[in-house]
């Protein structure tokens, strides 16, 4: 929808007898890293769709029912006689999913889109967008749920690194062509942005190399697969820092979808205690005494 559009809406808003579709961000997925508002949502929504993974990672703490409480059908009843029904989402039924849920919202039920890490960064927030705009569904109201996303949990995971300017960039090429990709980082690498890559399964050594071209070999690099899932995840719950030059040498560390890539600019440093080492960016290559 334009601004124009958007202006010149004179709709009287959304009937009184429509939920609402919240597209949650519950960030890595375990308990500890989920903001109070999206477990509320999930507790209190009567449909909530979610992909068996995520479903697993909601029962740790009891914000889904337990899996052996769902039947055939995939209803539930809580603790307090609350029913809701579990919907299982996986990468193919997106877009049948997102007509399930207008259609839901109609119904009267408030509904719960759950997405990995942030639904507005490569998450699930566009599509239901791009879907309701397809289906003429602006009598659905969406809200979205921000959640944390890798890049920050990343970043927590192995220090500050993020600290200066920064900016994320997905190697996926099913929508972006890799010119278009390989544009971004090189303009990316030119302005000094700390990078964070999502999709590292995908070409990652292509990437890095093209970073190398424009940043010196001795660039500091965290390899950080599955932040804030502890042992839940795919592949486990790891940090490896490393040099822009000997990244693509350690391809054994990028384990898939959980796996990012953080590539620090020419301010970012290591800082050791007594713990461990930790990578940090100061903002505009500060002091102390600038603080």
């Amino acid at each position: 929808m334009s601004v124009d559009d958007s202006a010149a809406d004179t709709s009287d808003g959304t009937p009184d007898d429509h939920g609402t579709l919240y597209v949650v961000g519950i960030g890595p997925g375990l308990p500890d890293h989920m903001t109070a508002k999206a477990k509320r949502v999930i507790e209190s929504s009567e449909v909530v769709i979610a992909s068996s993974l995520y479903q697993e990672f909601l029962r740790d703490d009891g914000t889904l029912p337990p899996e052996d409480a769902v039947d055939d059908e995939g209803f539930a009843t809580r603790d307090d006689g609350f029913e809701q029904e579990i919907v299982r989402s996986t990468m193919g039924r997106q877009i049948e999913l997102a007509r399930a849920a207008f259609d839901y919202v109609r119904e009267g039920k408030d509904v719960a889109h759950v997405s990995g890490g942030d639904p507005s960064v490569y998450g699930k927030s566009d599509l239901i967008f791009k879907m309701a705009e397809e289906e003429d569904a602006t009598d659905v109201p969406i809200e979205i749920v921000p959640g944390i996303t890798a890049a920050l949990g990343g970043s927590a995971n192995v220090g500050a690194p993020l600290c200066n300017d920064f900016c994320t960039i997905s190697l996926s090429d099913k929508w972006r062509g890799w010119d278009e990709i390989e544009e971004k980082l090189r303009a990316a690498a030119i302005s000094d942005f700390v990078i964070v890559l999502y999709n590292c399964w995908r070409n990652y050594e292509k990437a890095v190399d093209i970073v190398r071209e424009e940043r010196t070999d001795d660039a500091l690099v965290a390899i950080v697969n599955d932040a804030g899932r502890a042992d839940a995840g795919r592949n486990g719950e790891s940090e490896f820092v490393t040099t822009l030059g000997e990244a693509a040498d350690h391809d054994d560390k990028v384990s898939g979808m959980g796996t990012s890539l953080i590539i620090g600019n020419h301010e970012t440093e290591t800082w050791r205690n007594d713990d461990r080492t930790y990578l940090v960016t100061p903002r505009g290559g500060r002091d102390v005494d600038d603080f």
